[in-house]
């Protein structure tokens, strides 16, 4: 008998078994994706996360910011180009032509819009008087 047991958090290992899963399967219908994660982090003097963005890329062409983060003290200074900059130029290095990703009206919709990224989906109303938006950026 099989039981299907909630969680409130997967550990790393229940999230890899559940992704590798998910690669098995799909290679059984397209070639082999090569799914790369990517991430680079922002940290002060002392070690101290500060900021972030992790994403993956795939044989595809397609980068995936999956998340986007700076500390409230530092945003407005350049840091969130800096870190979306990086991930886009290491995706670059390894083929990828495209970016996507996805962010509420309310975070940083209007940033990676500024970014040369454009709204090619949207939910209105996914949050009360907020949408949720799709984004993409062809990156050559």
């Amino acid at each position: 008998m099989y039981q299907i047991e909630r969680k409130d958090k997967l550990s790393l290992q229940e999230q890899n078994v559940i992704w590798d899963g998910i690669e098995a399967f799909s290679q059984t219908k397209v070639p082999a994706t090569g799914r790369q994660e990517l991430a680079f982090v922002l940290r002060d003097n002392e070690g101290q996360l500060l900021g972030g963005v992790i994403g993956n890329y795939e044989n595809s062409g397609w980068l995936w910011i999956d998340s986007l983060w700076v500390s409230a003290d530092l945003r407005g200074q350049g840091y969130g180009i800096r870190l979306l900059d990086k991930i886009e130029a290491e995706a670059r290095l390894n083929g990828c032509e495209h970016s996507h990703l996805t962010s509420f009206s309310y975070q940083a919709v209007e940033f990676y819009k500024r970014k040369g990224y454009r709204v090619f989906g949207e939910i209105e109303d996914y949050l009360p008087g907020h949408s949720r938006c799709w984004l993409r950026k062809n990156l050559v």
